[in-house]
């Protein structure tokens, strides 16, 4: 994939993967998160959950970190002036806490579940818990275009997630589903872009755009077979 035509998409997108502000909130709640918790968005992207973990922990702070300079920018600009926000650009699995919460939406896969958690373990303060969103499959056999979409990335079920949880010497709290009000709220303004950037889009950026319209009309198809899980867990 061109990264400069994927970002030429991606700029300035509200929020880089499904979820509500309703999902931030039963995972806050979930792990117990008080009034003056420290949080990690780890993957954060432009910082879409920032607002909604900063509604369960009015009192506290976040770190957001991402490898993309570009979102972290957009994190900076949406949250200058607030004293609790702290905008990074790195490696989420290279910050230090301690953390009452680290939140991850949609970007643990990219290093595993397993590895993730084991690695984040020295970063969670006492009573700590992570909170992260992945793909799950919902059906045994999903349809053939779900498989082509992950590429060969092996999608659990929601057994699998959790066999990776305990893996890791983690306890599975609760899961949660991403609604579809989530991936709307995800799909829908990638959508537009989409329309804006095809006229005079160049074969890169074309390849880009087909492959998010893709995408998108494979979930709308087929969300019955696959997800997002929504995972709370905390060290054994």
């Amino acid at each position: 994939m061109d990264m400069e035509a994927f970002f030429a998409l991606h700029f300035d997108l509200p929020r880089e993967g499904p979820g509500t502000e309703a999902d931030v909130a039963w995972a806050c709640q979930l792990a117990g998160v008080g009034r003056n918790a420290a949080m990690l968005d780890a993957g954060a992207g432009p910082g879409g959950d920032v607002n909604a973990l900063l509604a369960a922990a009015p009192e506290g702070s976040v770190l957001t970190v991402d490898s993309h300079a570009g979102f972290t920018k957009t994190a900076r600009a949406r949250f200058a002036g607030d004293a609790r926000v702290t905008a990074r650009t790195g490696d989420m699995m290279a910050q230090s806490g301690p953390f009452d919460l680290i939140w991850c939406a949609g970007a643990i896969y990219f290093i595993g579940v397993t590895e993730a958690l084991s690695g984040w373990r020295s970063c969670l303060a006492p009573g700590g818990a992570v909170a992260f969103s992945a793909p799950c499959l919902f059906q045994d056999a999903p349809p053939e275009a779900v498989v082509d979409l992950f590429e060969g990335y092996p999608v659990p079920n929601a057994d699998g997630l959790a066999a990776q949880v305990a893996a890791a010497g983690f306890t599975l709290l609760g899961t949660r589903v991403v609604s579809d009000a989530g991936w709307e709220a995800y799909y829908q303004p990638i959508e537009a872009r989409i329309a804006e950037l095809r006229p005079d889009a160049d074969a890169a950026l074309v390849a880009v755009l087909d492959e998010a319209a893709t995408e998108i009309a494979t979930w709308r198809a087929y969300r019955d077979a696959f997800g997002y899980l929504i995972c709370v867990v905390q060290p054994e």
